[in-house]
């Protein structure tokens, strides 16, 4: 499948080589350095075709990792892999850096032979490689029998995620609700386009091989349980805060290896053996009843041709009760801007002329509030007869709930082997939302 996997720096050095296919030669090296790395032009397809050589690559701050192949392969799958591979290396030494990388090339190297046979992802589970490829190299002779039997059927077994066997003085687990809310809406007020990426991140501290069983408000569960079909977790309280909301409705959603699809199918019940420490349960996306968490009312005026009037005015559209952390508002402005003057009355605003912006920085805002800005823009005299394209206002910030609405109704634990139930673990759930692209029109 992969004819050859390569590292390269920010200047295009080779910092990690391994050549599956003997179709892939040192020309690759370079033809991939050439016409992307030290490309004149910005390369924005993460696919490049080169004399009949596919290069596949992602970045990481400024690290290039690439896959090449001739022959024609699923580009998913490659994406899948290397992704994977990223995600290996951080829970392995951290950081994706180029001095990482150079401390660790013997780890990486080893971890790409486990990963990686004759070009075909295997095992890329990080909690199974783990166990038998550490920081000072391969366990191999110092292990027992008995513990070479565990790694073993833990790689080939069905259960590649999890070794049994483990134990916690206290059973604890940690659940994330992490929500983008992205839109782009007119000048007017009405939402061009909304919706909202999410993700549930899990930590588990759990001792023995739990059963894990996790639901939320998904309309098809909740409208199943109106007519009748309730489950014995009808009625049961929320964890943790969210909206107001009784139900979502989830237009596309992918979940870790460990989550029984078969289940969430019949019965849309989330149920599996979860992994030891943090990992990534299910990813969704939503775009109906959105709760926009600010509205953003901007007023720009043209005062003859050299000056310019704005007035931006933020609007916190959630509970009294609750906090938003680390907003800014960016308000662009012309390229012959020659001056601005800027009072606000919260926070503080700047105007920053390499960015052709002003921003505006807030620490908190409670829910049901509203804050302004104005400013007024000098402009000097131009040729150009060619109207400012007014770019959009973009607001980033965190609030603590999940702009979809979603809500965790139940997390249980069963483990039938060792003696602790459901109310002997601690669970802790968070909601966190952020902005991703949050745009208004002006």
């Amino acid at each position: 499948m992969i004819g050859g996997l390569f590292i390269y720096n920010h200047k295009g050095e080779v910092l990690i080589s391994r050549v599956y296919r003997d179709d892939i030669g040192r020309n690759a090296v370079d033809a991939f350095r050439v016409n992307v790395i030290h490309a004149r032009q910005q390369v924005r397809s993460p696919v490049t075709n080169i004399a009949r050589t596919s290069f596949f690559h992602v970045k990481r701050s400024n690290i290039w990792l690439a896959a090449v192949t001739k022959q024609n392969v699923n580009a998913a799958m490659v994406f899948e892999f290397l992704y994977k591979m990223c995600d290996v290396m951080t829970a392995y030494f951290g950081k994706i850096s180029e001095e990482n990388i150079k401390n660790n090339f013997v780890l990486i190297y080893e971890l790409l032979d486990e990963i990686l046979d004759f070009g075909y992802p295997q095992n890329s589970e990080t909690g199974a490689l783990k166990t038998f490829i550490t920081q000072q190299g391969i366990k191999g002779q110092l292990q027992t029998k008995e513990e070479q039997s565990q790694i073993t059927s833990q790689v080939t077994g069905q259960i590649g995620w999890r070794r049994e066997g483990i134990k916690y003085r206290r059973n604890e687990l940690f659940l994330d609700v992490l929500e983008s809310v992205n839109l782009l809406m007119s000048p007017q007020g009405q939402v061009l386009s909304a919706h909202v990426s999410g993700r549930v991140v899990m930590k588990s501290y759990l001792s023995g091989m739990p059963e894990c069983k996790f639901g939320m408000n998904d309309k098809i569960v909740i409208d199943k349980q109106g007519k009748g079909g309730a489950s014995d977790d009808a009625g049961k309280s929320d964890l943790g805060g969210g909206s107001g909301k009784q139900s979502i409705a989830i237009d596309d959603c992918t979940f870790h290896q460990c989550v029984r699809l078969s289940k969430f199918d019949s019965e849309r019940s989330i149920s599996f053996i979860p992994p030891d420490g943090e990992y990534e349960l299910m990813r969704y996306r939503t775009t109906k009843d959105i709760i926009l968490p600010f509205r953003v009312i901007p007023l720009v005026r043209e005062v003859g041709r050299t000056k310019l009037e704005v007035k931006v005015v933020i609007k916190s559209n959630f509970k009294p009760s609750l906090l938003a952390q680390k907003i800014e508002v960016r308000i662009p402005t012309p390229l012959n801007t020659s001056g601005v003057q800027v009072i606000c009355m919260k926070g503080k605003a700047k105007y920053k002329a390499s960015e052709n912006a002003i921003v505006w920085k807030i620490k908190r805002m409670a829910g049901m509030k509203e804050s302004q800005i104005s400013a007024e823009i000098e402009l000097l005299p131009t040729n150009d007869k060619k109207k400012w394209a007014r770019p959009p206002i973009s607001m980033n910030f965190e609030v603590p709930f999940a702009p979809s609405g979603l809500k965790v109704r139940y997390l249980k634990v069963f483990e039938s082997k060792l003696n602790y139930s459901d109310h002997d673990v601690i669970k802790w759930v968070r909601y966190i939302g952020r902005s991703g692209i949050y745009e208004t029109r002006c």
